[in-house]
């Protein structure tokens, strides 16, 4: 079962109005009666405690249409440090001149938000890494069968022995260091374990889980996580494509089972489809741990951000984008918007106000009612009897059933109704 958002019955916030002494108990006797179906707390689970990796600047380089160039990317890794993200990965500065000097770049701007890059598993990669000033290197490396044949054609045994001398390197230089495997549930899980408990001994600061072709389905990400979690003592990241529309479920899923870090880029860009998108986990996550998320990232510039990002790359944001589409919290049906207008927990698992945005009752439609009718009315600062409202609303109906309307069109038929009723 899901919650519902704490809202005081017309959008806002209850902790908003909770001016005094007894504002807490109030809150949480809300939530209680909002959510009598809570599953019982799993100790292994991080929902309410895990931290972003913010990979715009790196997986979201491999979208199709991108092209960030130094100053784009300075206003991306700012905005996103602003927004709270606790790390922000970049291109490895092997894969051009240009890549390394937008790394250093960033890297000297101070940002509250630690820097990272994505390197292979060898030692040259990973000293030009360090030498760019980075606060973490993220080392990757093919397990599964496939791209041990046909990418780098390297056995376990000389995998696991390259990741740990590149993984002494890195610690030796005093910076943090993640090793992943790379298409990680297609690897032998023998393998994959053996690999991933050899590195934890040797000190690495977390090991990436990656469903590198979106493969997976939350089940075996729960299964293969929380195995995972019981072999290892570090932190556990997770990077999820979206190939097969399940990155953000599987993102979740990750963290119940004791995942640490999800990986995200803004709008889901990257490579083919993507990655979990930094909305939609957010969306996500609010519903569970909302006290979490607001408290720990600026939620009011994700549209800023999103709409940054979207024209950098010449896309627009999707109509069914979690939180900033057009019509995220838009309601049309009569039914919806009489208890939307009376509850907004009604039919809204989010509030809009907690991201700075607003709902919308869509009036000019063959589906409205007269309660949507009625409170359009009011906005025109009209008036009129249930009654005439209820008559009015049939009017709107009936010219609907004709044409589209638009919401001038609509606002005319009120006007012109108002009128007629002066005059009688």
């Amino acid at each position: 079962m899901c919650p519902q958002p704490v809202t005081n019955g017309n959008g806002h916030s209850a902790q908003n109005h909770n001016s005094n002494g007894n504002g807490n108990g109030q809150l949480n006797e809300r939530r209680a009666a909002a959510m009598p179906y809570q599953s019982v707390g799993d100790f292994l689970s991080n929902t309410d405690k895990f931290q972003i990796i913010e990979s715009t600047l790196r997986e979201g380089e491999q979208f199709a249409n991108a092209f960030f160039d130094t100053e784009t990317k300075i206003k991306i890794a700012i905005a996103l440090s602003d927004f709270g993200v606790e790390y922000i990965e970049l291109t490895s500065p092997a894969a051009s001149p240009q890549s390394r000097d937008d790394l250093i770049a960033i890297c000297k701007l101070g940002l509250k938000s630690k820097i990272l890059t994505h390197v292979r598993c060898n030692m040259e990669d990973a000293r030009m890494a360090v030498e760019c000033g980075v606060d973490g290197v993220d080392v990757v490396i093919g397990t599964s069968h496939l791209l041990r044949t046909h990418s780098h054609g390297k056995d376990m045994a000389t995998i696991t022995e390259s990741a740990i001398e590149v993984i002494n390197y890195i610690k030796s230089q005093g910076v943090e260091v993640r090793f992943s495997s790379e298409d990680s549930f297609r690897s032998d899980l023998v393998d994959l374990l053996s690999l991933y408990k050899a590195v934890d001994r040797v000190g690495v600061n977390r090991v990436g889980v990656a469903d590198t072709v979106g493969c997976a389905t939350p089940r075996q990400v729960y299964d293969l996580v929380r195995t995972l979690r019981g072999v290892v003592s570090c932190d556990i990241e997770t990077h999820f494509h979206n190939d097969t529309g399940c990155a953000i479920a599987n993102a979740h899923a990750a963290l119940e089972a004791g995942a640490t870090h999800i990986d995200t880029s803004v709008l889901g860009i990257g490579e083919r489809n993507g990655i979990t998108p930094l909305g939609g986990l957010l969306a996500r996550m609010i519903v569970g741990s909302h006290d979490y998320v607001t408290s720990r990232y600026k939620l009011h510039k994700l549209k800023e951000i999103e709409d940054l990002v979207a024209e950098s790359v010449q896309i627009n944001v999707p109509f069914n984008n979690p939180i900033t589409g057009f019509c995220a919290f838009t309601h049309k049906a009569g039914i919806h918007a009489k208890a939307i207008l009376n509850e907004p927990s009604t039919y809204e698992i989010i509030n809009p106000a907690d991201f700075g945005m607003s709902r919308y009752i869509h009036f000019a439609s063959r589906l409205t009612g007269w309660n949507a009718i009625k409170s359009r009315v009011e906005q025109l600062g009209l008036h009129m009897t249930d009654d005439q409202v209820k008559s009015l609303t049939s009017k709107i109906k009936a010219m609907a059933d004709i044409r589209p309307l638009a919401i001038d069109d609509t606002d005319s038929i009120i006007r012109s109704f108002h009128l007629d009723l002066q005059e009688e």
